[in-house]
C-alpha cells in the first residue's frame, strides 16, 4: 500500500497516545535489563491499566477449571475436576458440536443469550430481560464500536455527535473520530467526588450543536478511571435530560461487580429506568454495555461481553443482528461469559473455593485502597478522591512550575513529562491522564489497584520515592 493509498482519513485524525510511547519506553527498559545493563531496580510494574493478572493477582479457580476442560475434554472424563466443573463444561462444549475448535454461531452460542437475559432479570430483581434485546460481543469496547458503526454516516453534515465523559478511556472518542463522528467532551467535576452534573452536559450540549447532530450521552458506572459511583438521584437526573434532550443513552457498566465504598450499591441503569415508569420507561433509548474483562474475572484477554438494548425498533435489532453475524465471535470468550452470569450457588462441590477466591480478590481491594489513599495523600503535591468502586484510582498532580516548564522546554506534556521520569528511574509504569481527555492545567495519572498487596505496596514504594524526589527536584 502507497503512502497516499487506501487508508481511511478519518484514522489519520485518531489522536496518538502518551501511553503508546511509555509502553515503548517500558520494553527498552526490559530489554536492557535482560541484557545485564544495571538499575535500581530488577522489573518494570506495569500498572497504567487494568491488567490484574499480569501483576500476579490469582485468576478464579472455577473460571480457569472449566475452561480447561473446554480446551482439553478428556478432563471431563476423569477425577480430576469438581463434579460441577466437568458438567459445566459437559453442557458448553455440547453446544459447540463437542469442540470449542468449531465456530459458534454467527450471533454467538445458541444458550448465552438467556444465559444474559436470566443473569439481568436476577440482579435487576425480576426488571424483564427479553433475550432477543441481547447481543453478544467481543467485549464492550467491541459492542461500542458495532453501536457506532450502525449510527454514524461520515457522509453526513452535520456530523454525528456522542457526549462522552472526561477523563475516560480513549477508545469511544477513537472509534468515533475513525468513524467520523465528534466525541463532544462532557467534564466529571473532580472537587465533588467526579459528580456528573447535568448543567455540565447542559453547556456540553449546547456547544455541540453548534459543530454536530448530537445523538447520544455516553456514561460509565462505576466511573473509570475515578472510581465513582452514582446514586440513583443522579442517574435519574441523567434519564430526565436524555429524555428531555432526545438522546440516545450508553451505560457502560463494565464494574459493577467491584464496589469499595462503605455502603455503597450499585444499580443499573436499565433498573432506575424501568421503576422510573412512563413516560421515561416507554421512550428512552438505552444500550448498557458488560464483560468478562473487568471486575473480579478480569479475563481480559478472552474477549466476551454483551450489550443489552431497550425500546429500541425492532427493525434496527435485526440490523444490528446482521451487523455482528458478519464479524464472528471468539468462542473462549463467550465461554468465558457464560461463567460470569452463572455464578456457583450454595451446595455446589466447588463453591467454598469460588467464594473463598472472590473473598481474597475483595480483601485485596479494600486493602489496596485503604493503602492507596493513605500514602498518597500523605505526599506533596498529590491529592486523591476517595474511590467507590472500579479497579482504578485517578490522583492530581500539583506540579511545580519549574517543572511544568522544564516539560514544555522538552516539548512534552508536565504528567507525561513525570511519567516518563517515573518510569525510567522506578520501572513503575502508569498512564498520564492526559491520555483521558484532561484539558491542559490539570494533572492526573491512572494507576490499577487491583493488584495482590506485596505488588501494590512495591508500586507506593516506587512511587512515593520518586515523588518526594521529583517535588525536591523541582522545588
Amino acid at each position: 500500500m502507497s503512502q497516499h493509498g487506501l487508508i481511511n482519513p478519518m484514522v489519520r485524525n485518531i489522536r496518538a497516545l502518551k501511553r503508546d510511547a511509555l509502553m515503548r519506553q517500558a520494553v527498552r527498559i526490559e530489554e536492557e535489563i535482560k541484557q545485564g545493563m544495571k538499575k535500581p531496580y530488577n522489573e518494570v510494574i506495569d500498572v497504567s491499566r487494568d491488567n490484574p493478572h499480569a501483576t500476579g493477582m490469582k485468576p478464579l479457580s472455577f473460571f480457569r477449571q472449566v475452561i480447561a476442560s473446554c480446551i482439553y475434554p478428556e478432563l471431563i472424563d476423569g477425577d480430576k475436576m469438581p463434579l460441577d466443573v466437568r458438567e459445566r463444561a459437559k453442557t458448553l462444549l455440547e453446544c459447540l458440536g463437542g469442540s470449542i475448535g468449531c465456530y459458534s454461531d454467527t450471533i454467538g452460542i445458541p444458550i448465552m443469550r438467556d444465559s444474559v437475559s436470566n443473569f439481568l432479570t436476577r440482579r435487576d430483581e425480576g426488571v424483564p430481560s427479553p433475550p432477543g434485546n441481547i447481543f453478544i460481543t467481543h467485549g464492550s469496547d467491541h459492542g461500542f464500536g458495532l453501536l457506532l458503526t450502525m449510527l454514524v454516516d461520515a457522509d453526513r453534515s452535520p456530523l454525528v455527535g456522542v457526549l462522552t465523559p472526561v477523563p475516560s478511556q480513549d477508545f469511544g472518542n477513537a472509534t468515533l473520530v475513525a468513524l467520523g463522528a465528534t466525541a463532544v467532551p462532557y467534564y466529571l467535576d473532580g472537587q465533588q467526588g467526579w459528580r456528573l452534573h447535568t448543567e455540565e452536559l447542559q453547556r456540553a450540549l449546547r456547544s455541540a450543536r453548534e459543530v454536530c447532530d448530537p445523538v447520544a450521552l455516553y456514561v460509565i458506572n462505576p466511573g473509570d478511571p475515578t472510581g465513582h459511583v452514582q446514586s440513583r438521584e443522579s442517574m435519574e437526573e441523567i434519564i430526565r435530560f436524555v429524555y428531555e434532550e432526545k438522546l440516545i443513552l450508553f451505560a457502560n457498566e463494565d464494574h459493577q461487580d467491584i464496589l469499595i465504598g462503605k455502603g455503597c450499591m450499585f444499580v443499573s441503569y436499565k433498573k432506575v429506568l424501568a421503576e422510573m415508569g412512563s413516560p421515561f420507561s416507554d421512550a428512552v433509548e438505552l444500550v448498557s454495555f458488560h464483560s468478562a474483562s473487568k471486575g473480579f474475572m478480569g479475563e481480559g484477554g478472552l474477549r466476551g461481553g454483551y450489550i443489552e438494548v431497550v425500546n429500541f425498533d425492532p427493525s434496527v435489532q435485526k440490523e444490528f443482528d446482521r451487523l455482528i453475524s458478519l464479524l464472528g465471535l471468539p468462542v473462549i470468550g463467550q465461554l468465558a461469559l457464560d461463567v460470569m452470569l452463572n455464578p456457583l450457588q450454595p451446595g455446589d462441590p466447588s463453591y467454598a473455593q469460588y467464594q473463598e477466591d472472590i473473598q481474597h480478590i475483595r480483601e485485596t481491594l479494600v486493602h489496596n485502597v485503604t493503602r492507596v489513599m493513605e500514602v498518597l495523600n500523605s505526599l506533596p503535591g498529590i491529592s486523591c478522591e476517595p474511590i467507590q468502586g472500579g479497579a482504578s484510582i485517578f490522583p492530581r498532580l500539583h506540579l511545580p512550575h519549574s517543572a511544568i516548564h522544564q516539560a514544555k522546554e522538552e516539548e512534552q506534556l508536565p504528567d507525561f513529562f513525570y511519567c516518563s521520569r517515573l518510569l525510567e528511574q522506578t520501572g513503575l509504569c502508569v498512564c498520564p491522564g492526559s491520555d483521558l481527555g484532561l484539558p491542559e492545567g490539570t494533572y492526573h495519572i491512572r494507576l490499577c489497584i487491583m493488584n495482590p498487596v506485596d505488588t501494590m505496596e512495591e508500586v507506593l514504594r516506587r512511587l512515593g520515592n520518586f515523588h518526594k524526589q521529583f517535588m525536591k527536584d523541582f522545588s
